[in-house]
């Protein structure tokens, strides 16, 4: 169609001179002719000494390739119609909304305005320019091209802005940071260098303290570009530079160099001088001078840690000596340690000799004493002369004696056993297969006759087996102490049960029994050594205070805890031990 075609009318090529890069414009359009014509129309086209590198694609689908790939790209002379009605309008949303670029200009041109009113269009999409294609000469393609390359330019002046205020303040945390005066100077010059996004050299020259200003009292911290091999006196032709600058105190700008000054708090001066490729411009200046500002922190925090790492020196040093001082001692403890674990080892060795050494003979004058009662209560009766006992009740009595003292001396042993076990230290779990079932029922076949005693019913809830990995002696003597406590405190006539059984993961010794229950107070010390409860024995038997925290302590030496429950005072309780099987490994 005629009205496709693309009226162009090329001017005079100027000459061409030194070229500083090229300004890049994409050409979008699915007719040949018009890239032939653009391209032959802007032949010889210049801006501030830049040419154009015009890229050509030929549909909305090649377009999106290339703007995707070529991300300097200034202006997209774009047509609308291509492989649909509204390819070009889809083009635009890409470059806005997902490609992000808010800076490239897009000028629209199309062949077809009726395909995309032009105040529709400029209101709904982000388009810089809309032109028929046959209003475009040569003049009005030049004079868009040159507007639409003048606001790139600013945006670009605008974008380099915000670039150089986030390399500010990106800049900032990584100064701060650095432990090192020389790594510290290097990453102030490439900073600069970062914000003019331009090739310059620099040197960063110290003056300590009050310094004279024309003296020789200066160091080099470190050098980039044609100073980078800078050695530790400065170059006679920078040094009256630098000289200047110390003297005037403040930032100087110059057609070739440049100078910034920095004062630390704590009194030292800083002179940073940059021998840039192009004068500093406006915006370069304010933002050296916004960076600058916030370099004496980095300084003097480089100058402390400095002088922290020295005293990190003596201090590691006294560290040193007196670690060493501190793992003789250890050793010493060690020993000491070990000592007292031999100590201790025969300690209980010595006391389980007694024990056993002195509990048989005392059996076996409980034995007798209730073998002499039998005996006696055998024997005829003598009548004794009046207001005299009868000989048999003497001697009755005198058993009784002896009975009372052979129970409460093996009550007496007993509780320093307990006492012994609940303060040794290193316990040593003699780990095997224990039957907790048949435990069970030998504890209990132990205990009846006291039960019987009491006229207490001793009820059992136990698996044909139920095996854990345990000390069998230590459960023994914990489920003793329970079911001997639920005699004791029980009522005569009460009943009493005992169950073992698989519970939630766990493995559960429980003893239930009908007796006083437990109070608050109770329930808060139930567990604690030598803690005497509110309820008392009902058979007037002896209580060391000490059998409910052996059950906790083997509890918790086989990997379990001690539990009891009660609905409050003459309800009864539960006592049990529970032990989840992760911990003591089910056989």
């Amino acid at each position: 169609m005629d009205d496709d075609l693309l009226e162009l009318m090329p001017d005079e090529a100027p000459p061409s001179g030194p070229r500083a890069g090229t300004w890049t414009i994409a050409l979008v359009d699915d007719d040949p002719a018009v890239h032939e014509g653009t391209r032959y129309a802007l032949s010889g086209y210049e801006l501030d000494g830049r040419g154009l590198e015009i890229l050509s694609a030929h549909s909305a689908t090649e377009a999106r390739k290339l703007l995707a790939e070529r991300r300097d790209i200034a202006i997209v002379l774009l047509d609308v119609v291509m492989e649909t009605d509204d390819a070009g309008l889809r083009l635009v949303d890409y470059i806005r909304r997902e490609l992000k670029d808010e800076t490239v200009r897009i000028i629209l041109r199309t062949g077809q305005p009726g395909q995309a009113p032009e105040r529709r269009v400029i209101v709904d999409y982000d388009i810089n320019d809309y032109k028929a294609k046959t209003e475009l000469t040569a003049d009005r393609l030049f004079t868009s091209l040159t507007a639409a390359l003048r606001a790139y330019q600013q945006l670009k002046r605008l974008d380099e802005t915000r670039r150089g205020l986030e390399i500010i303040i990106d800049a900032a945390p990584m100064l701060l940071d650095q432990k090192s005066m020389q790594r510290l100077a290097e990453g102030v010059l490439t900073q600069v260098a970062s914000l003019l996004n331009a090739e310059c050299a620099g040197i960063l020259v110290l003056r300590e303290g009050n310094a004279d200003a024309t003296g020789g009292a200066f160091s080099v911290l470190a050098g980039s570009g044609l100073y980078g091999s800078t050695p530790e006196s400065l170059d006679p032709k920078i040094r009256p530079v630098v000289e200047a600058a110390f003297a005037a105190r403040q930032h100087n700008f110059g057609e070739h160099f440049s100078t910034l000054y920095v004062r630390t708090a704590s009194g030292r001066e800083i002179v940073a001088l940059i021998d840039a490729d192009r004068p500093l411009s406006d915006t370069d200046r304010a933002l050296i001078t916004l960076l600058t500002g916030r370099l004496s922190i980095a300084f003097d925090n480089v100058i402390l840690y400095e002088q922290l790492q020295r005293a990190n020196v003596t201090l590691e040093q006294r560290v040193t000596e007196r670690t060493a001082e501190l793992i003789r001692a250890n050793r010493r403890l060690a020993l000491q340690r070990s000592d007292l674990r031999r100590a201790n080892s025969l300690k209980t060795e010595i006391l389980g000799t007694i024990a056993h050494d002195l509990k048989n003979p005392l059996a076996v004058i409980l034995g007798r004493s209730e073998m002499l009662a039998d005996l006696i209560g055998l024997e005829p009766e003598e009548k004794p002369d009046s207001g005299e006992r009868s000989p048999r009740a003497a001697m009755n009595t005198q058993v009784e004696h002896v009975r009372a003292s052979a129970t409460r001396l093996i009550g007496m042993i007993d509780s320093l056993m307990a006492d012994a076990m609940n303060d040794a230290l290193d316990i040593t779990l003699r780990r095997e297969a224990v039957d907790l079932a048949g435990l069970a029922r030998e504890v209990c076949e132990a205990n009846r006759p006291l039960a019987e005693a009491k006229g207490q019913s001793l009820t059992t809830q136990l698996p044909d087996a139920l095996t854990m990995s345990g000390d069998a002696e230590r459960l023994r003597e914990a489920l003793d102490n329970l079911v001997s406590n639920a005699i004791k405190y029980s009522q005569p006539g009460g009943a009493i049960a005992v169950s073992v059984r698989r519970e939630d993961g766990a493995t559960v010794i429980a003893v239930t029994d009908d007796g006083p229950g437990l109070s608050p107070e109770d329930a808060a010390r139930l567990f604690g050594r030598f803690q005497r409860l509110s309820a008392k024995p009902t058979g007037g038997e002896g209580s060391t205070g000490l059998g409910l925290s052996i059950v906790k302590r083997i509890a918790e030496l086989h990997g379990g805890r001690a539990e009891a429950f009660s609905d409050g005072p003459g309800t009864g309780a539960t006592f049990l031990m529970r032990f989840p099987e992760e911990a003591v490994g089910v056989v």
